[in-house]
């Protein structure tokens, strides 16, 4: 006799994390939910100690000013502004300082398609990408007040810049959303080649062209569109894709080695093939003493 399942019991896992399309659909939900409710939690925090964010973002802004000698001031143009501007200064913290769920979230959502060691791999390689994804920001940071100057020194004579603080805002907020996201092109290649969609090989044959994508990334994406803002956010991108391709060579050779010696990529290990070759040696001594 059949059992029924009860009404609250939940389906149960396939071993290997294969799942129907609905349940992807549904994990693609639960991941996106914990991932919003991080970045409101943090944005949260990012209302509350909004006046010291709004300082730390105009910083740059001011320090432009003083170096080039230029009267420049940050205005709020329209009457919702002084409301609306924090809370898009809560949603940028809430973003950044949320990286380390979200990012969490797209591993936890790639995992079932890989066998166990990969996803080692896959985890060693997301534990950098937070710090990598800080660095972007940091990075951006310490650009903006150098673009600042940039676009400051094009303003003619002695005239006054006066900008609203919403333009200024969208261009903090699109720096720093670029640098940081920028610098976790590594990671996707990484991914991408743990699941099987791209080899070392085929990276390597695209260079050119990724490297050329990079620097039009960088010429559109960055708000200034000046030479250093391009060439800070290309070159180190340039490199980071150089080294994903170098731990994906590790990781195919790693693969390849694995299904040569007849065994599955989540039980491979170097004393599990010698085994093997052993056994194989004893049951051909039997044989020839037969």
């Amino acid at each position: 006799m059949i059992g029924r399942r009860g009404k609250g019991s939940k389906p149960e896992r396939d071993p290997e994390g294969r799942m129907t399309l609905t349940e992807h659909l549904r994990e693609l939900r639960n991941r996106l939910v914990w991932s919003a409710l991080a970045v409101v939690a943090f944005g949260i925090l990012g209302f509350v100690f909004r006046e010291r964010i709004f300082d730390f973002l105009v910083d740059p802004f001011v320090e432009a000013a003083e170096q080039t000698g230029r009267n420049a001031d940050l205005n709020f143009r329209e009457m919702l502004d002084p409301l609306t501007v924090p809370l898009r200064i809560a949603m940028l913290t809430g973003i950044v300082f949320a990286a380390p769920v979200w990012i969490y979230q797209l591993w936890a959502f790639v995992t079932p398609a890989l066998y166990r060691n990969e996803k080692k791999w896959v985890l060693a390689v997301l534990g950098a990408a937070v710090p990598m994804f800080g660095l972007g920001v940091v990075l951006a940071m310490w650009l903006m007040p150098r673009a600042m100057v940039f676009m400051q020194n094009f303003a003619p004579g002695d005239t006054s810049m006066l900008v609203d603080f919403n333009s200024y805002l969208s261009f903090s907020i699109r720096l720093v959303l670029v640098f940081g996201i920028g610098f976790l092109l590594p990671i996707f290649v990484v991914l991408l080649n743990a699941v099987g969609v791209l080899r070392h090989e085929t990276l390597g044959a695209a260079r050119r062209w990724v490297i050329v994508g990079i620097f039009a990334f960088g010429a559109v994406a960055t708000p200034t569109g000046d030479p250093l803002s391009l060439m800070v956010l290309a070159v180190p991108m340039w490199l980071l894709f150089e080294v994903a391709v170098l731990v994906c060579r590790v990781m195919d050779k790693r693969r390849d080695r694995t299904a040569g010696s007849g065994l599955a990529d989540d039980e491979a290990t170097p004393d599990d093939v010698l085994d093997q070759l052993g056994r194989i040696d004893d049951d051909d001594d039997r044989r020839r003493r037969r």
